[in-house]
């Protein structure tokens, strides 16, 4: 199996005045303990931290110098942050900063672990309920301005349509005969995605949620927020057991099936074609992860869409 995996900086890497404005906002003295998480594609910063007076917290930072896209990603990601509410199952900002440069996350320190995969039916029960939660706290938005998920997911869904103009060899022989089912379902996903006032997390991954101790999960992560509907990310939950193994028929119970085949073949088409570019600088692995879960969705979709 492939992991996402990138070529991280750590905090003994950051330059010392971010370093020491960190400190200040975590309190308790010097970092005395970093330890590097690994996983996720950004080249910046993940790190869990402990001052001199036993303060712990989650550190994420990222300057435009390692790449430009994580950099941005961060100022949306710090500004959705700040506006969850403190019932929402998703960490506790304790601070943050962006001095032109480098764009500086600051979040509590959760005790757990990323779900299991192969996902098991205990932990996919827990992050359906957990999305739920976040569905309810998070309808209406709590923050004007976002982008819609169309705008995220719309031009995704094309990928099924950029193949077709130029099918490539390696593609998967069902997919090649069927991508003009491939491409109307991705079309009827954009249409199905289009409505809704949720703040929606829009990149659901087990590598992206948080089993605590009692078995309660938290959604971390949060560049790609943005408005659609209550039911789409228990959508990508499912479609994360269907990469990595699991009964995604757990996440998608209550969903209306055709519009999350339609999501999912959307999805399917975005990584089928990222996964044929180069890689973008300072994320080598991102192609090949992309490739897996692209390859990983087929046989789902080739059931759900034509039987065989």
């Amino acid at each position: 199996m492939v992991t996402a995996s990138g070529a991280r900086i750590r905090w003994a890497d950051l330059p010392a005045p971010v370093r020491h404005r960190v400190e200040g906002i975590i309190g308790g003295g010097p970092v005395t303990e970093a330890r590097s998480q690994p996983g996720g594609f950004s080249p910046g910063t993940a790190d869990r931290v402990r001052t001199a007076s036993g303060q712990a917290a989650f550190v994420k930072a990222v300057t435009p110098a390692l790449n430009r896209d994580s950099a941005e990603m961060a100022r949306r990601e710090l500004r959705i942050t700040a506006a969850l509410p403190a019932h929402a199952p998703v960490p506790r900002l304790m601070g943050g900063f962006d001095d032109g440069d480098w764009v500086v996350l600051i979040l509590e320190d959760v005790a757990g672990a990323h779900p299991r995969t192969p996902w098991i039916a205990p932990e996919i029960d827990a992050a359906v309920t957990a999305l739920r939660d976040l569905a309810a706290a998070l309808t209406p938005a709590p923050l004007p301005g976002l982008p819609r998920a169309t705008d995220h997911l719309a031009p995704d869904f094309g990928g099924w349509e950029t193949l077709a103009a130029g099918p490539p060899t390696d593609l998967d022989p069902w997919a090649l005969r069927h991508l003009d089912i491939l491409r109307d379902a991705a079309r009827r996903g954009v249409a199905a995605i289009s409505a809704g006032d949720t703040l929606v997390h829009c990149d659901i991954r087990a590598d992206n949620m948080l089993v605590r101790e009692d078995g309660r999960i938290i959604v971390v992560d949060w560049p790609w927020g943005c408005l659609g509907p209550a039911w789409l990310d228990t959508v990508l939950l499912a479609l994360n057991v269907i990469v990595h193994g699991g009964d995604p028929s757990r996440a998608l119970d209550g969903v209306d099936h055709d519009a999350a085949v339609d999501v999912i073949a959307g999805v399917a088409g975005y990584f089928q074609r990222q996964s044929r570019r180069p890689p973008p600088p300072g994320l080598p692995t991102v192609r090949a992860f992309q490739r897996f879960q692209g390859d990983a969705l087929l046989p789902w979709l080739r059931e759900a869409l034509t039987g065989r």
